[in-house]
């Protein structure tokens, strides 16, 4: 039944839906990636589409920005339409000084300043986790953590349609998901959707921190994140979490390192529209897997 925020019907959404934060990304992702995919919902210009990826339903569905709006969303997913599984597909700030523009961080935490999550347990500092099946094979599909000869993390490339191949030392070509393309190790996607990024782009598994502050200037809390091992700033990660612990379904959030904090290197609005790929092949990977 339609809720005050998805005008869909029952079984209209599959247990596994991609949550970009963007109405217009969602979209995209629907005509490139999703099979004989469907306008499901709409209310308040936040579009969601079913289709299929492989033989499998996935659908898509924007949450807009922010703690409450994901929160808002991913209830009525779980609760009302039978959600299993959500992967946000999102852009963050890099904080790490490692991290560069284009690099794909999956988040292993969320740690937040959000007041929803200061009184969801009252009297307990609550930890924001993802699901640890879709965590590990997100990460495994990426190759996070795996090393090189020289001993540094790489990503590396993939034996799967749903996992993209990461740029090692070889400035590889990323293989796009799209309808008709096989991103198999050693072959090329469709010239019209192929990319390529810098040869230092990578995947990296840690922890993220979910602001409710877009412009805030706070060096010192950022500072102290990064003395903490933190590696990327968003704003939807740790409301996703929470979200999925209470419903009793799975969530992970993976996203696109889009600016940088300490420098200032970032992709332009046309850019994060694109770059997203690997994001969505690691999601797609993380739900075939399960």
């Amino acid at each position: 039944m339609a809720t005050p925020h998805i005008d869909a019907a029952p079984g209209d959404f599959a247990p596994d839906i991609l949550m970009p934060g963007d109405p217009r990304r969602a979209t995209r992702i629907a005509e490139t990636v999703l099979e004989d995919a469907r306008l499901v919902t709409e209310v308040r210009g936040i579009l969601g589409y079913t289709g299929t990826f492989d033989g499998r339903p996935v659908s898509v569905l924007a949450s807009g920005m922010g703690v409450p709006s994901i929160s808002i969303y991913a209830t009525e997913l779980f609760r009302e339409f039978g959600a299993q599984r959500i992967v946000r597909i999102g852009t963050a700030g890099g904080m790490a000084p490692h991290l560069q523009v284009g690099d794909v961080v999956i988040a292993s935490a969320a740690h937040t300043d959000s007041g929803l999550s200061a009184n969801r347990v009252p009297g307990v500092h609550y930890s924001h986790a993802p699901s640890f099946s879709l965590l590990a094979a997100a990460a495994t599909a990426a190759g996070a953590g795996k090393r090189d000869a020289s001993g540094r993390a790489r990503a590396k490339d993939s034996g799967s349609r749903a996992q993209a191949a990461g740029s090692g030392a070889s400035g590889t070509t990323i293989a796009t998901v799209t309808k008709g393309s096989s991103g198999a190790a050693g072959t090329e996607p469709t010239p019209s959707r192929r990319r390529r990024r810098g040869k230092t782009s990578k995947a990296y598994v840690g922890p993220v921190f979910t602001s409710d502050a877009f412009y805030a200037d706070r060096p010192q809390t950022m500072e102290a994140l990064v003395a903490h091992g933190t590696l990327a700033v968003e704003m939807e990660a740790a409301g996703l979490y929470a979200t999925a612990d209470a419903e009793g379904g799975q969530a992970l959030a993976i996203c696109t390192i889009s600016d940088l904090l300490f420098s200032d290197a970032s992709l332009s609005a046309a850019e994060r529209e694109l770059l997203f790929d690997r994001s969505v092949a690691y999601g797609l990977a993380a739900f075939a897997a399960g």
